[in-house]
């Protein structure tokens, strides 16, 4: 599954907006925005993406 894909899977089950996904995890508000208008993470910058997605718990 694509990192944009994971992003789009978590916002939706933990209700939480594009914006604050990206200044939580990396600190740029637009992460999100500008993922789905095709930019292409850094290396580094994924990696902060897949920790926070394997260790944030959403709410079932």
């Amino acid at each position: 599954m694509e990192l944009l894909e994971r992003i789009e899977e978590h916002l939706e089950a933990s209700h939480m907006s594009a914006t604050r996904f990206g200044r939580r995890v990396v600190g740029d508000p637009r992460f999100v925005a500008d993922l789905r208008a095709g930019r292409r993470p850094r290396r580094r910058t994924i990696e902060k993406v897949e920790s926070y997605l394997q260790t944030d718990t959403v709410p079932q």
